[in-house]
């Protein structure tokens, strides 16, 4: 689920790849062929990185359907750190010490981590994925949604199948990602790590390649060695609700002024950070440090980055969060309304999908302290009413 951050496809957009898309598909497929070519491979690897493309319906139902991150977090984080994944993990982490050994020491990146990852992606390696990759790509290039953002990885995935490390018959994930963490072309080639010795990088088969391609992403990404990524925390009645959330950051030490402690153990000293309140005051609360937001760069969903980072606490020896009593998500169409009210009062926030991402998030947190609401960024019904 490797999705590329808003900067970086805002960079693409500037770059010639961006440039064509829709109308006919196999005079599209036509069209990408001087521009591999212009990438050093050869007219017989352009044809064979080609050959047989089919434009796949069902890569454009994946990528218009959401409705997986519709569920609140205890629902989804419930979901995927199920009992069968926790063992699992646990499993695994004593069956490839030796490849977190070397991620560790060589990338800073936690087993804890990169075991939730794996995890969380293909079920260690177990499913990942039934979507023709090379198909998939060229299937989303061509769709006028986001062309930028997926043309220059046709160009990336090129460049490896010349080179020996892409399949074109190969399966993934619906958005072009490959193997066992789930990688994107562009990611494999600036973070591939072929980490069993046979010359190449195989993600599909190789645990060794997949981890520490991965661990080096992340290190790539800004992730910094021997700090922690979230823990749980316990939170005063009356705390500032609207200094919390990912726009906040402050010292560990000004959060302990303000009454914040650690549930288990003590905050990290001499680090900024910032209070994520999954489902509001009344849930799940926890510390979110620098390193949290460097999973972001891994996928962009909040419910699924912040599962993901508690996953990785649990598998090193975190309790399972106190789930709190939380005002319940809202409906789908209420959800939808939220939004509309919002973007009616100048805030953006995306897409009106129902979806609370980040920005709906944000924009909840403005009109609560507008309106003398706690600030807490999960919107309820009452908010609603008062828009």
């Amino acid at each position: 689920m490797r999705f590329l951050s808003p900067a970086f496809a805002m960079l693409l957009l500037t770059t010639p790849a961006h440039a064509q898309c829709g109308g006919d598909f196999s005079a599209f497929v036509t069209a990408l062929k001087p521009e591999i070519r212009a990438e050093g491979l050869t007219a017989r690897q352009v044809d064979g990185f080609l050959a047989g493309v089919t434009q796949d319906a069902r890569v454009l139902r994946a990528d218009r359907a959401q409705s997986f991150f519709r569920k609140d977090f205890i629902e989804f984080s419930r979901l995927l750190v199920s009992q069968n994944r926790m063992q699992a993990g646990a499993a695994n982490l004593a069956k490839y010490r030796a490849i977190f050994d070397r991620a560790e020491a060589e990338y800073g990146v936690s087993r804890g981590v990169l075991t939730a990852f794996w995890g969380l992606e293909t079920d260690f390696g177990a499913f990942q994925g039934d979507y023709n990759t090379r198909d998939a790509l060229v299937t989303l290039a061509h769709d006028c949604r986001r062309p930028e953002l997926f043309r220059p990885q046709i160009l990336a995935a090129a460049r490896l199948f010349a080179r020996g490390d892409f399949d074109i018959a190969g399966v993934g994930a619906w958005a072009g990602e490959i193997g066992q963490v789930q990688m994107l072309p562009i990611d494999i080639e600036r973070s591939g790590v072929d980490g069993d010795g046979d010359g190449h990088v195989n993600l599909r088969s190789s645990p060794a390649d997949a981890l520490l391609s991965g661990a080096r992403m992340l290190q790539s990404l800004g992730w910094r060695a021997g700090e922690p990524w979230l823990q749980e925390i316990i939170v005063p009645e009356g705390l500032d609700w609207s200094k919390t959330g990912l726009e906040t950051q402050l010292s560990t030490a000004d959060w302990s002024e303000r009454g914040v402690r650690a549930r288990e153990g003590s905050l990290a000293r001499g680090l900024k950070a910032s209070v994520v309140l999954p489902m509001g005051r009344k849930g799940p609360a926890f510390i979110a440090y620098p390193n949290f937001s460097v999973l972001f760069e891994w996928n962009q969903s909040f419910a699924y980055v912040t599962t993901a980072a508690y996953y990785a606490t649990r598998l090193l020896g975190a309790p399972a969060y106190q789930p709190g009593t939380p005002d319940p998500l809202l409906s789908l169409e209420d959800m939808k309304a939220l939004q509309r009210a919002l973007a009616a009062r100048g805030h953006d926030v995306g897409k009106v999908d129902g979806i609370l991402g980040a920005m709906t998030r944000t924009a909840v947190q403005k009109e609560q302290m507008r309106l003398g609401l706690p600030a807490d960024a999960w919107p309820t019904l009452e908010l609603l009413r008062k828009l």
